[in-house]
């Protein structure tokens, strides 16, 4: 349609002979993203012996960016050269921003060097150019060199260092350059306060985006505020909170767009929310934003990560024109939870539908691989990236190596990751984790060294994994120095897994004291898991005193958390303490507590089988429970060990 009234307006025009007219008919054909349209006015303008304008090269210019063509560019570049406008200063940073576009930064900086003159677009165009690159020391030192030579930072220089610091995660710097700001006035400029909002809950400071957010003046305050907002407590998963300012806004009249109901599902993503997850699904129908297929695919991902995957069907089903992310979310669901049979039986259907699976598909196949162990379906999805075209796609190398490693296949996992080109700090890390999963301790350790000999510097993931090879190696010294190497080399501030990691550390080596100081002296408030970690170690250690402290706070907490319970009634089992088994019986009552039976699953011919405590529904169970308790007596006699569990 667009196509067709743009070659009307071409053939309206081909016979008037005025350059206005031209960039008129080239100025729509770009309005309309048709690019190579306009291209091919241009040569009709030339062939017809005009010359252009000032105006003419700006917008050709446009097109051959929006393009990402090197050699159309280098043509309109040296048609430029030709005319009278080659110094002047619109023409010049139309024709820096082209070269941008097409990633050419450096070709960029010559014509930006070359410039008789500069104002404060050309500066902002190849600020911002270096800085969507992440090259930082040229962004600085062109920063730098714009106020030596006196030319005034406006809202859209701040903004685009701001985005720059973002991709660093350095709030100290973002802090910085949020005072320059101010001290310039652009912090009344709004876009530049959202800006901030956002930023500021990227680089993991919530409390500042809010602040930011609250000093914007109501007057100037805009759905975009509120959405940045909004989204700053998706990224934190706050969905409490990001509800909050929901309806903030609305009672302030702002109405809501796509994006508000977007990040809203976002920041629905654990079972507890799932009502609120509901209600905002509502809400969207009410609003019309159902109809989206952006809203759609959100709403089967939200619902799968709740674990109300019978939702997420019925929305999955519903849709009429099922995208390749459609699939992927439902596929990705399924595989999350451990139902891989599901996930592999829409994954045919998928195929079957002529919707071709693409990068994330496969990724999420090979994820839940892994989480339900199947080793031979996973070696059948590495035959299938493979053929697909994927087998050195760096991404892919990352998950499979994680997939086999999890599958208890450590030497598949080392093959790729010895194979592999090039390795990231995701590669290092899934290797380091792979191997401590697996009891590999040292050889975990052994990575982690060579890591940073190479010089590739670890985040907070791969300190996890090396905490996780000390726990279990009962390497305690060596994850007391890896855990200060962490916060005073690296600078990386502990998060709860890494306290946690500690705290268990501690306590799993005998040091119970030693991890309850450690977790009084926190300065952020122990979670559920710290305090659980803490009484299994008091069950492995015979320790009452803390298990009974550990217990209140995981009851105070949790009060429905079976397993909290069935630790500390086994601790007062090995303490010869039954009164206290029976009182931890009788508070189970009391509090409706229901045990949830332990499940394991297994794959035959490709099909997952699960099974439960005392599960006697199998053809063949009589023969299952036989070997198993056989397995049982073996293992007593070899160790001289026997395992007290108190069946609640």
């Amino acid at each position: 349609m667009i196509k067709v009234a743009v070659s009307s307006i071409s053939q309206q025009f081909s016979n008037i002979s005025t350059v206005r007219q031209w960039n008129y008919t080239m100025r729509e054909a770009v309005n309309h993203a048709q690019y190579q349209q306009a291209l091919v006015l241009f040569n009709q303008m030339l062939q017809k012996t005009l010359q252009p304008n000032h105006l003419t090269f700006p917008i050709i210019a446009k097109a051959c960016g929006k393009l990402n063509n090197i050699h159309y560019s280098k043509i309109i570049h040296s048609q430029m050269l030709k005319s009278p406008f080659t110094s002047d200063l619109y023409v010049q940073t139309a024709i820096m921003d082209m070269y941008i576009k097409c990633d050419c930064i450096n070709i960029a900086r010559q014509v930006f060097d070359e410039m008789p003159q500069r104002d404060i677009a050309s500066w902002n165009a190849l600020i911002l150019g270096f800085a969507q690159l992440g090259i930082v020391g040229q962004v600085y030192s062109l920063f730098k060199q714009m106020r030596v030579e006196q030319i005034q930072p406006d809202s859209v220089t701040v903004m685009g260092i701001s985005q720059l610091i973002t991709g660093r995660e350095d709030v100290w710097l973002l802090k910085a350059i949020h005072s320059f700001g101010i001290q310039i006035g652009v912090d009344i400029d709004v876009s530049v306060s959202n800006t901030w909002v956002s930023c500021y809950s990227k680089v993991k400071d919530l409390d500042s985006a809010e602040k930011v957010f609250r000093e914007i003046n109501p007057v100037f305050i805009t759905v975009v505020s509120w959405n940045s907002m909004i989204a700053g407590c998706a990224y934190f998963k706050k969905y409490l909170k990001a509800i909050s300012f929901y309806k903030n806004m609305l009672y302030d009249g702002f109405k809501p767009d796509l994006s508000t109901n977007l990040n809203l599902l976002s920041s629905i993503s654990e079972h507890e929310a799932l009502f609120h997850g509901n209600l905002i699904h509502c809400h969207g129908i009410k609003l019309g934003c159902d109809l989206d297929i952006t809203i759609l695919n959100t709403l089967i991902s939200m619902y799968s990560k709740c674990d109300d995957l019978n939702a997420a069907r019925h929305v999955f089903d519903s849709l009429i024109n099922k995208t390749c992310v459609s699939w992927t979310a439902m596929i990705g669901g399924y595989a999350a939870k451990g139902y891989l049979d599901e996930a592999l039986t829409l994954f045919d259907s998928m195929e079957a539908s002529g919707v071709k699976p693409d990068l994330v598909t496969i990724l999420n196949l090979i994820g839940g691989c892994g989480e339900t162990g199947a080793l031979e379906t996973g070696k059948w999805v590495e035959n299938y990236a493979i053929l697909k075209g994927y087998s050195s796609n760096l991404m892919v190398l990352n998950a499979l190596i994680d997939m086999y490693a999890k599958c208890g296949s450590l030497k598949e996992a080392r093959d790729i990751f010895h194979k592999m080109r090039e390795k990231t700090v995701v590669s290092w890390t899934s290797m380091i984790s792979g191997c401590a999963l697996n009891g590999e301790f040292e050889e975990s350790l052994t990575h982690f060294f060579h890591m940073l000999e190479l010089g590739v510097k670890p985040n907070h993931v791969t300190f996890l994994a090396v905490f996780q090879a000390c726990n279990h190696g009962g390497l305690i010294d060596t994850g007391l120095e890896i855990y200060d190497l962490m916060t005073d080399v690296y600078r990386i501030n502990p998060g709860l897994d890494h306290y946690s990691s500690i705290a268990d550390l501690l306590a799993r080596a005998g040091k119970i004291y030693e991890a309850l100081d450690f977790i009084n002296k926190m300065p952020i408030k122990p979670d559920v898991g710290i305090w659980a970690s803490l009484l299994s170690a008091c069950k492995i250690h015979c320790n009452l005193e803390v298990g009974e402290l550990a217990a209140y706070n995981l009851f105070q907490m949790d009060p429905q958390a079976a397993s909290s319970y069935v630790e500390l009634a086994n601790i007062y089992a090995l303490e010869g303490c039954w009164e206290g088994v029976m009182n931890v019986r009788r508070l189970m009552k009391n509090n409706q507590v229901k045990k949830v039976p332990g499940e394991s699953s297994i794959q035959v011919s490709g099909k997952s089988y699960k099974f439960t405590v005392e599960d006697r529904c199998h053809l063949k169970g009589a023969v299952i429970y036989e070997v198993l308790d056989g397995l049982a007596l073996q293992l007593k006699d070899e160790s001289g060990l026997s395992y007290v569990d108190v069946l609640l």
